[in-house]
Order: structure tokens, then C-alpha cells, then sequence
């Protein structure tokens, strides 16, 4: 469980540097409570793996893989038949959430209210790998399986899916998978024979995901916030409100998209969407900021990238890459060593006291757009006045958080419906979801969050799975994946 960390608390500062939470844990066997007790003082623990590779749980492979990390090795005379990550859960909006549904979860099965006509198989996407296997009402969604971005992975992924499907007795006729044809999980799909083959857009699939979690079919206003995921227009979204339900969708706002300057190397290097948000919101007389000066080599070919666009600076909606920019500005980080880090300090950083917020504006005409520029603009003045970073970020949260729920109040006049489903990575954010979901109930809409499943690309392999019911069930009428409400 992530937890607030007590001050005196008998924890190194360089545990979770820069972070008012710690991820613990009570001793769950046997040799557990042995070593806690010989030590006699909290132990700090880490997974048995190199960065962005899976967990090593035969000896042979440990002792290769690990000799440059481990001083020594502690086995055992069992061996391990499954690899399984520890778990991560968090209480977000008075309700636990899991961050990663792995040890003690999986594979519990998720009972539903719809059957699945056929057995399914959902693939899921790049980030936080974890597949789903269907039957009857109830879906089993894997453990964490980490990143498909190298061949470990990959086998891991390719053995979770045999895993399952052994001892569900499931054979998959029906296999989901994401749009974005550069994803691993994609091409294997798109690979195998003897199948019916559904393509799910990934934020639909992020709402699916939490209606499912909670047992609803919708429709509904659904809200999803994360890094990236490829949109049905072939451009890079992460910033949607869609009217959806299980079977589609239709795109009702999105942030404005600006440039991602170099592709995936702004993700790592938050920076450049600071130069990117930047020159949006100021034009080309940039104020002499400290991200401006940190970077004052580079800065000016990145917003010259940014505003020559093409396969080098691609359109991209994403709030996570909004969040990325504000804590570049604010001085939290230029470059990550972990996805996400960026927008989880900015969070760290903000005033929870602090219940302020920025104007942000909507275009008129629909898909309205929500101008993320002007939190920028907003940062940009505060910083200038002399406000301390710590009210800026939290000014910074409840922007956001107001932006949604005017869009949601919005939606609700052009549809009818009055539910909102928040998903994807960024409502992992307590403090965004907690004043989005405070500020969506002032407005009077009833709100769902996740319960069952992570928010993060770790449920979306769910919501595969129902969406590929739903159609399947709705035949032989013909769906789309654009809807009117």
C-alpha cells in the first residue's frame, strides 16, 4: 500500500527521494516474518530484475541476470512456477485502487453482468503489460507483466497468455488488441490465424475498462487522461472526453495538441515539452526562466523542431505530456529515469492546502478544445510574480481538474448523460482525481472511478475484452467506432 510518510519515520530520505508516500508492506510468509524479525527494523526491498526487464525467478537466470546487483542469494528448495510482481494499491477518492494488479489479486477472476458469447482473449498495450482471458461473465486479467519494449518481456507475455489460457480452459476465438501498430502486443495479434481479430481504440478502451470495473455498460461521459495512446485519427491522444459506452465511442473534447519535439525522446526529456507548451502559449520572446536557461543550447532548435511538426514533432493531445511541461517549468525534473516521474513529483510538490486554480478556455466548436496553454501562461505569471512552486502546482492540479468537469457539465447539456467515468495513468494523480471528482459531484454528476483494476494502461487489456463482447453480442447490426449521443 502507498501510504504517507510519517515524519521521524526510521527510513532513509533516499528511499522514494522527493516523495511524501512509501510503498509498505507486512511480512506475507513464513521466511518474511523470519527475516523482519532477525533485522529487526523495516527492510527495504526491490524486485529481483534490471531495469524494464522482467522479474528473474529461476535461480540459473538470477544468478546470471543479477550478479551485478546481488552481493549474495537466498533460495529455496521450491522453485517457482510463476513469476508475480508484488502488488501496488492506493486509496484515491476515499476508494483503494490498485496500481498494479499482480500477487494477491491475480488470478482472482472479475465477474460481470454480460456474458462473453465467445472465449476472448484482450492483448492490452505497450506500458504495463497485463492480458486478459474470458468466459462466460467472468474475465481473468493477468499479472503485471512490465513494459513489451525488449524480447524478455515479450516471452513473459507470450507465457502469461499460455498461462491462462491453461488454466481457464479457455481457446481464445475472439483476440482484442490496440490500434497502434507499433506495439508488440499488436503485431503478435495481427500475426495469428484461426481467430476473429477486434481492433479497440485505447481511451475507449481506458472507459470500457472502468465501466467494467464497475459493473456498467454505460453510456457515459467518459474522461481519459494518460501519456499516449494512438487515436482512430491516427494522431497520438491522450487528452479525451468521449461520450462512449462498450460498444464505441465519439470524441467530444481533447486538449489542444502541441508538438512532441524528437518523439519519445520528449517523454524522457520533459524539457521539451516545456519549449514546446512554451512557445504556444508566449510565442518567440521567451521570458528568461530557468528551464529556458538550464537548456539554453538546445532550447531554441527544439521549438524550431516543434513548429516544423512531421514524423519529428508529431501532433499529440496527451495531459500526461501536459504535466510533464509544467513541472519542467516549475524547475521538478528535465529528464526522467522512469515513466511518469515527472508529473508524480509535480504532484508531490503541490500544496494540498492550497485549494486555488487557473482559467483554462474551451473552444465552441466540437470537438471542443481544451487550451492547455493557458495554464502554461498562468505558471509562467505566477512565477514571475514571485509565487511559491508548491501553490503554482496546486493551482496548476485544480486547473485541470476544473477543465474537466467544464467540459463534463458541457458534454451532459449535449447528450443527456450525467455519468462520468474517469481512466487512464493520470487519475492515478490523488490529488487531481480527488478535486476532479470533487468537482464534478458540485456540478452534480455521478462519478466512477476504479476499483478492480488499475487506471493505467494495467486495465486497459479489460476493456478489450468487453468491447470485443459488446459488438460481438450486438450482431449482425454493424458498429462504429464513432457514436452520436
Amino acid at each position: 500500500m502507498l501510504l504517507r510518510r510519517r515524519r521521524g519515520a526510521r527510513v532513509a530520505a533516499a528511499v522514494a527521494p522527493g516523495n511524501r508516500w512509501l510503498g509498505l508492506m507486512l511480512p506475507s510468509t513464513g521466511l518474511h516474518h523470519v527475516l523482519a524479525s532477525e533485522h529487526g527494523a523495516p527492510l527495504v526491498l526491490t524486485s529481483g530484475n534490471t531495469s524494464d526487464e522482467p522479474i528473474a525467478y529461476r535461480d540459473e537466470d538470477a544468478f546470471a541476470r543479477l550478479a551485478g546487483i546481488a552481493d549474495a542469494f537466498l533460495t529455496h528448495d521450491r522453485p517457482i512456477h510463476v513469476r508475480v510482481d508484488d502488488s501496488v494499491a492506493r486509496v484515491v477518492a476515499g476508494r483503494p485502487v490498485p496500481i498494479r494488479r499482480s500477487r494477491g489479486y491475480v488470478p482472482h477472476p472479475l465477474a460481470l453482468p454480460w456474458a462473453f458469447p465467445r472465449h476472448v482473449l484482450a492483448c492490452g498495450a505497450e506500458l504495463k503489460s497485463a492480458v486478459c482471458v474470458a468466459k462466460a461473465r467472468h474475465a481473468f486479467v493477468s499479472h503485471h507483466l512490465g513494459d513489451l519494449e525488449n524480447y524478455e518481456t515479450f516471452v513473459s507475455f507470450t507465457e502469461a497468455i499460455a498461462h491462462l489460457c491453461r488454466l481457464f480452459d479457455i481457446a481464445p476465438a475472439v483476440v482484442a488488441y490496440d490500434l497502434h501498430p507499433e506495439y508488440l502486443s499488436t503485431k503478435h495479434v495481427l500475426e495469428m490465424d484461426g481467430v476473429d481479430l477486434v481492433g479497440v481504440q485505447h481511451h475507449h478502451a481506458h472507459i470500457a475498462s472502468c465501466l467494467a470495473d464497475n459493473g456498467e455498460a454505460g453510456p457515459v461521459i467518459g474522461v481519459a487522461f494518460d501519456g499516449t495512446g494512438y487515436g482512430a485519427d491516427g494522431t497520438l491522444w491522450g487528452g479525451e472526453i468521449l461520450a462512449a459506452d462498450l460498444e464505441g465511442f465519439e470524441r467530444l473534447a481533447h486538449l489542444d495538441p502541441v508538438a512532441l519535439p524528437g518523439g519519445a525522446t520528449a517523454i524522457r526529456e520533459p524539457w521539451r515539452m516545456a519549449a514546446a507548451y512554451l512557445d504556444v502559449a508566449l510565442g518567440p520572446q521567451l521570458p528568461e526562466l530557468d528551464v529556458v536557461l538550464r537548456n539554453r543550447e538546445r532550447f531554441g532548435q527544439v521549438i524550431a523542431v516543434a513548429r516544423a511538426g512531421g514524423v519529428h514533432a508529431p501532433l499529440t493531445s496527451s495531459a500526461g505530456r501536459l504535466f510533464d511541461a509544467a513541472a519542467a517549468i516549475l524547475g521538478v525534473r528535465d529528464a526522467v529515469s522512469y515513466e511518469g516521474q515527472a508529473a508524480i513529483e509535480l504532484e508531490q510538490l503541490a500544496d494540498p492546502a492550497h485549494t486555488g486554480t487557473y482559467p483554462v478556455a474551451v473552444t465552441e466548436e466540437r470537438p471542443w478544445r481544451i487550451q492547455g496553454a493557458d495554464l502554461v501562461r498562468a505558471i509562467v505569471a505566477d512565477l514571475q510574480a514571485g509565487v511559491a512552486a508548491p501553490v503554482i502546482a496546486a493551482r496548476f492540479h485544480g486547473g485541470v481538474s476544473d477543465a474537466i468537469a467544464d467540459c463534463c457539465e458541457r458534454a451532459r447539456a449535449a447528450t443527456g448523460l450525467g455519468t462520468v467515468a474517469l481512466s487512464g495513468g493520470v487519475f492515478q494523480n490523488v490529488l487531481l482525481t480527488e478535486r476532479t471528482v470533487g468537482a464534478l459531484q458540485r456540478r452534480g454528476l455521478r462519478v466512477l472511478t476504479h476499483n478492480r483494476v488499475p487506471p493505467n494502461d494495467g486495465g486497459i487489456s479489460l476493456g478489450q475484452a468487453v468491447v470485443a463482447a459488446a459488438r460481438e453480442r450486438s450482431r449482425p447490426t454493424a458498429v462504429s467506432s464513432r457514436r452520436t449521443w
